[in-house]
């Protein structure tokens, strides 16, 4: 779907240039566009490496190991259904580290094996519910759900993205988003963790009584 909405905003942008008879100057732009943007993925390049080498080093170090630790309450508050010793609370926690870090890009990988990991705890589930699977309809489990809310609302401590951006185009004060951003993914945050419990609780209410029937 995203495919087609940008497909459709730069053929509308192109084709509204050229009706107005604004061909060159639509022609420059494109190719300043293109330099820039050559200029900004060097810039985002280097700040990626740089914040990946220090999430390994922090990981070699043992580091997110007392990361998990320290935040294992709060994932579990997340995920009450997950085993406290499962490797997806690690997975989890190095999601959430990169996310408050601003590093959407290095949080990726991690979020994509926790949701692996989710799908294999559901199919397991399911599994000791019903002996034959293969009839059953694999669906997004609770923690999934939650998962993907918590990672979209992306609470910010250090918004390192936004900061290389503004410091890229030419900000006076590339860090004065870090008050703001705080407070908005604060309250995004809060606002998903009360949606996701609330939805949760009705999810399981609603498969209790459907077993009961």
């Amino acid at each position: 779907m995203l495919n087609y909405i940008w497909a459709f905003m730069i053929l509308g942008g192109i084709s509204y240039g050229l009706a107005n008879g604004k061909a060159q100057a639509l022609s420059d732009v494109i190719i300043e566009s293109a330099g820039e943007a050559v200029s900004l993925s060097i810039t985002m390049l280097g700040v990626m490496a740089m914040w990946c080498g220090i999430m390994e080093v922090a990981r070699q170090a043992g580091l997110m190991d007392r990361m998990t630790k320290f935040l294992s309450p709060v994932v579990h508050f997340l995920f009450p259904d997950i085993d406290r010793n499962h490797v997806v609370n690690e997975y989890i926690t190095a999601n959430m580290v990169a996310n408050m870090l601003g590093l959407g890009w290095a949080a990726t990988p991690m979020g994509l094996k926790a949701i692996k990991e989710m799908a294999e705890i559901e199919r397991a589930r399911i599994k000791k519910a019903h002996k034959d699977i293969s009839k059953i309809k694999m669906r997004a489990s609770n923690e999934m759900c939650t998962f993907l809310v918590i990672n979209i609302s992306s609470l910010q401590l250090i918004p390192v993205n936004i900061i290389a951006y503004r410091s890229q185009y030419g900000s006076v004060n590339p860090v004065g988003i870090v008050v703001p951003g705080l407070i908005a993914t604060g309250i995004s945050t809060l606002v998903a963790v009360v949606f996701c419990k609330t939805a949760s609780h009705f999810r399981k209410k609603k498969l209790k009584n459907d077993l009961k029937r």
